[in-house]
Order: structure tokens, then C-alpha cells, then sequence
């Protein structure tokens, strides 16, 4: 085990610390929370060794975060906000590094959210609208950033139309598994949207929707709640942050969030749009973003919301045919069920496609 005491003191905290211990529930990156004590203050940190074998170029990951994070401090003071509570300050290391080195392994560190909780299930109409608040306001204050000036980390992650014909239609061909024949209806389906898939990436190149700073991992427990007020107050796991469509954001947000059942219920019986959840979901991102996105944004969020749907359906497919190599799965059809749940909750949105675009309308 790395001296952690000896890695913190690298970089450019102030003060003494006290103690530290592993914090959180990630499965990615090995998280710990520190204490030190400034001038008789206490104050908290978290120091993070980031998983290389997820994140092989830290330098771009990195730099993405800290242009990101600086800019929304700029916008955090002039909208007369507290910019140390509502985004994340990443400290330095004394020689001015954004990470430090430790061998093979990469740290970084940040200041600690105080007086902040998070949410693990979205439980309530309520509490979606709040996070909805926190993405819709960091939309807001990024939608001035060069969004072509940050570092692609995660090639193709939402161009569905270059998975549909990279990914999907060799798993089919391949059939490495011989696994095809359990889902042949699913396959039928998934190539019956083909031509919806190019939708947004031909709206992109043709000049029709702008590149945008896009979070790519919208779920509630990346927004921090303040503990008294139960107000969302900044979003964290900034990770994956690159440029891409505001669409992406509502649309993951919509397709987790909004879903009457789990991502993995086997029941597709029970897995429906919930308009209530939607709703609440577009009032709170539109409150925030709506005056920073353009007609062709706003029209098109809930298409986005069914086009993520089924570019998941199509990855877990695509996982499941080719012997389950990228996500974990608890059981052999783990990826066939979620893929027909995800499917069911696109064509569910497709029958309600009409009101969904209504209520955006409406907020």
C-alpha cells in the first residue's frame, strides 16, 4: 500500500492532517476522505488514486477538469454564488502539477463538499426535478466554454450510429457465443431503428446542433444535496466530462431516472415511461438551461431520451453476444434482460413520444 500520508504532503494543502480513511462505494478509483486542521480549522478533502486502467491518458483527463471546473467558478461568483460548495476545487501539488505520479498509479486531490449528502434512487418527482436544477444549471454555465477546446477521452461513446456499425453488426455477424439464436427478436429490432441512429450525429455535422460540455454520467449520485436545505448544489464525477450533445445528458438523465422499473427487471411488462417523472425532469433542466439551448436542442430532447435508450439496449446486446467482456453481470442472460428492458422503455417512450414532446413545449 502506497504512504498516504507522504503522497498528501505533495501536494498544495494547507494546514496538518489529521487522519484519513477509504471513503465511498466506487468501483472505479480508490477513494479516501481526509482531515486536517488549518489555524485550529477543520477542513476536509478527498484524495483519489484514479484507476489508469480506465483513464489510460490522465494528462487529458485532467486538463479537461481543471478548464471545466475553473470556468464554472468564474460563473459561480458572478451569478453571486459560493463557488467552493457548488463545484469541485482540485488542489495542485506544490510544483503546480494537476496529479501527481506515484509509479504506476496517479493521485489527485480536491476540497471535500461540506455540510452535502447525496441520493442513490431517484424516489420522487421531486427530487428528479432538483437534480435536473444542478445539470440544467451546469449546462448554463458552460454553455459559453469552447466546448472543441477539451480533450475527447472516450472516443464514439454516444455517436449510436458508429456503434450500431462497429460494434453491434460485427457481434451479430461473429456470434462468437453462439448466443444470436436467444435473441433474434431483440437483433430485429435493434436494425429496424438503424435509420434513427445517424439522427443527431447528421445534425452535428451539418451545422444543426452546436457541441456542447456534456457531463455523460447524469445519475442522481453525482449531485451533491445540501444536508439542511436539501437543495442540489453541485455536480460531481466530472470523469467523463467532454464535448458532445446537451441532448446526451437529458437524455441519460430521462432514461435512468423516468423508467417505472429497473435497469435489469425481467418483467418488460413493468417497464414503462413515467410522465410525471419526465416531466418534473424537464421543468427543472429547462428552469436552468432552456434560455442557453437552441430550438434544435430543445426539440429534440425527447427523441435523445428514446435514442440513448436503445444505444444502451444495443451495447448490452452487444456485450451479451460477445460473452459478457465489458459489463458485470451477475448472471448469464444478465445483459440480454437488460437489454430487453431498455428496449421495452424505447418503445414505451415511442407510444408516448407525442406528450413527451408536449411537455417540453409546455416548460
Amino acid at each position: 500500500m502506497d504512504n498516504i500520508r507522504g503522497i498528501l504532503e505533495k501536494f498544495d494543502i494547507k494546514g496538518e492532517c489529521k487522519e484519513y480513511k477509504v471513503f465511498g462505494s466506487g468501483h472505479i478509483n480508490t477513494t479516501y476522505i481526509v482531515t486536517y486542521s488549518d489555524g485550529g480549522e477543520e477542513v476536509k478533502y478527498i484524495l483519489q488514486n484514479v484507476n489508469t486502467n480506465v483513464f489510460s491518458n490522465i494528462d487529458e483527463l485532467m486538463e479537461n477538469v481543471f478548464a471545466v471546473t475553473s470556468h464554472l467558478r468564474k460563473k459561480i461568483r458572478e451569478n453571486g454564488g459560493d463557488p467552493e460548495r457548488e463545484t469541485l476545487h482540485y488542489i495542485k501539488t506544490k510544483s503546480g502539477e494537476k496529479y501527481l505520479r506515484v509509479g504506476d498509479k496517479a493521485y489527485r486531490a480536491y476540497r471535500f463538499v461540506d455540510k452535502s449528502k447525496s441520493y442513490d434512487r431517484v424516489d420522487s418527482p421531486e427530487l428528479f426535478k432538483k437534480s435536473a436544477l444542478a445539470f440544467g444549471r451546469f449546462q448554463r454555465y458552460l454553455s459559453d466554454f469552447p466546448a472543441e477546446s477539451l480533450y475527447v477521452t472516450i472516443p464514439n461513446f454516444h455517436n449510436t450510429i458508429w456503434r450500431y456499425e462497429n460494434e453491434f453488426l460485427p457481434a451479430v455477424m461473429k456470434d462468437i457465443k453462439n448466443r444470436a439464436k436467444n435473441c433474434q427478436a431483440e437483433i430485429e429490432l435493434i436494425n429496424s431503428r438503424k435509420n434513427e441512429f445517424s439522427y443527431l450525429t447528421d445534425m452535428i455535422e451539418n451545422g444543426a446542433l452546436p457541441l456542447r460540455v456534456t457531463h455523460n454520467d447524469t445519475k442522481l449520485n453525482n449531485v451533491m444535496f445540501d444536508e439542511e436545505t436539501d437543495e442540489a448544489i453541485c455536480v460531481i464525477d466530472l470523469d467523463t466530462v467532454m464535448p458532445g450533445l446537451s441532448l446526451y445528458d437529458f437524455g441519460d438523465s430521462i432514461r435512468f431516472g423516468a423508467c417505472t422499473a429497473a435497469e435489469d427487471e425481467k418483467d418488460t411488462d413493468k417497464v414503462k415511461i413515467d410522465l410525471d417523472y419526465f416531466a418534473a425532469y424537464a421543468n427543472g433542466f429547462l428552469s436552468e438551461a432552456g434560455d442557453s439551448l437552441t430550438d434544435s436542442e430543445r426539440d429534440n430532447l425527447a427523441f435523445a431520451s428514446k435514442l440513448i435508450t436503445l444505444e444502451l439496449a444495443m451495447r448490452f446486446l452487444t456485450d451479451y453476444l460477445n460473452g459478457d467482456t465489458y459489463f458485470k453481470t451477475d448472471y448469464s442472460k444478465h445483459n440480454l434482460v437488460r437489454a430487453k428492458a431498455q428496449l421495452a422503455l424505447a418503445l414505451d417512450m415511442e407510444k408516448h413520444m407525442n406528450e413527451m414532446e408536449e411537455i417540453i413545449r409546455h416548460y
